[in-house]
């Protein structure tokens, strides 16, 4: 991501001034990338901060220029490859997968990390699967769709309407792949040479396999036997996909990038770690709906609900990456907590901050029987320990009272 302008911020940092004029100045505030207003003090001079996305974008500025921002996150990078894997899929995750200790930038990391897992994956060829393909074609192949044929032809011979199994590369595995690969590719620098080369071969390797249209869905894949070795790294394809998604435009500003939201990876891990730690002796719901009045007209939606066999609730809880404030935890996350508490009539409600001045604490709510636990993970820490501390939390859920 190369331009005129290269801004270096730290997630959730303090605002630096930088020399931009007013084009770019405008259309970093426009991009919603980062904060940006002139600097009150120093003319041609913008005050920049960055939030909670981390990773780098470009931000084309209107006359054809471009301003690159580069975010750093406050976790290291294979920390925060660790909450990113895990929230997208914790079974078969391992620390060894992620551990880039040569990377101290996100985008490099994650096309080192991708290259290594795909070359792993296609070292003894391309899977092959069936691939189910419907066509209008002039001769019977496989079976004919009759509905269509009577609905488009009007009970003519040919064109036939078929649908046919093929065995081939082209399938969402190898297609997953593919578009990652070309995602890495397309981005101009910030790539270290020698990972371009690669991933330019592994291009080659791939090139009979049709890449995901941009604005498509990625196709679904299932792990089985078969398609084994290529786990991980489609588990990497699929986070490559998902900080690639930046690209919008707002005015005459298009924006492009790799980034990630930390409130949303923190969200995903959380919730998807407290699952696997309860296990399978209660049933776990993510962002279910629920309603705080008679009327069902305010919906309320926790990031997670415990459930009795019944569907009774039994807990809640809600994460909430902040950065860190002297005065402590926001006002807002308890009341949320509480209306939470009050619409699935439990006694208690934990809210899980990524690891602060949000020490563990109770706030014993007047005049009723609920309770707001507050709960703090530290993230800067082996995933052993992580994963330790998240067991241990969902041990206070379980025994959570009942009303």
């Amino acid at each position: 991501m190369t331009g005129g302008t290269v801004v270096e911020l730290a997630e959730h940092g303090a605002a630096i001034t930088v020399p931009l004029d007013d084009a770019t100045g405008r259309a970093l505030a426009a991009s919603r990338i980062v904060e940006a207003a002139p600097d009150p003090f120093l003319a041609g001079r913008w005050r920049v901060k960055a939030g909670g996305r981390v990773g780098a974008a470009a931000v084309g500025v209107p006359g054809g220029a471009t301003v690159t921002v580069r975010i750093t996150p406050k976790l290291p990078i294979a920390r925060l490859l660790f909450l990113l894997g895990y929230g997208l899929n914790a079974k078969g995750w391992r620390d060894e997968d992620v551990r880039l200790d040569e990377e101290s930038e996100l985008l490099p990391a994650f096309a080192r990390l991708f290259e290594r897992q795909a070359h792993r994956a296609l070292r003894q060829g391309l899977v092959q699967g069936y691939r189910t393909t419907e066509e209008t074609s002039l001769v019977v192949r496989g079976r004919i769709r009759e509905a269509d044929q009577v609905r488009r032809h009007r009970g003519g011979l040919v064109p036939v309407e078929v649908v046919h199994d093929d065995y081939t590369t082209d399938i969402a595995e190898n297609r997953l792949l593919r578009t990652a690969c070309e995602r890495l590719c397309r981005l101009p620098s910030g790539i270290p040479h020698d990972v371009r080369g690669r991933l330019l071969r592994l291009r080659v390797r791939l090139a009979d396999v049709t890449p995901i249209g941009r604005g498509h869905e990625p196709p679904v894949w299932r792990p089985n036997r078969l398609n084994a070795r290529y786990h991980t790294a489609l588990r990497v394809a699929e986070l490559v996909l998902r900080g690639a998604s930046v690209e919008h435009r707002a005015g005459d500003v298009a924006v492009s990038g790799f980034l990630f939201d930390m409130a949303k990876v923190f969200e995903d891990f959380v919730t998807a770690a407290l699952r696997e730690a309860l296990g399978g002796s209660r049933r776990v719901a993510l962002q279910a709906a629920h309603h705080l009045d008679e009327h069902d007209a305010i919906r309320v939606i926790p990031d997670l609900v415990m459930y009795a066999d019944d569907g009774t609730p039994l807990a809640v809880a809600d994460a909430k990456y902040k950065a860190e404030k002297r005065e402590g935890v926001p006002d807002a996350d308890l009341y949320q907590m509480l209306a939470y508490c009050t619409a699935l009539n439990l006694r208690e409600g934990h809210l899980v901050y990524a690891k602060g001045n949000a020490a563990h604490a109770v706030h014993q709510v007047r005049h009723s029987p609920i309770a707001i636990h507050r709960h703090a993970l530290e993230l800067d820490q082996p995933p052993a320990g992580l994963l330790a501390d998240v067991r241990v939390l969902a041990r206070r859920l379980a025994a959570t009272p009942a009303v």
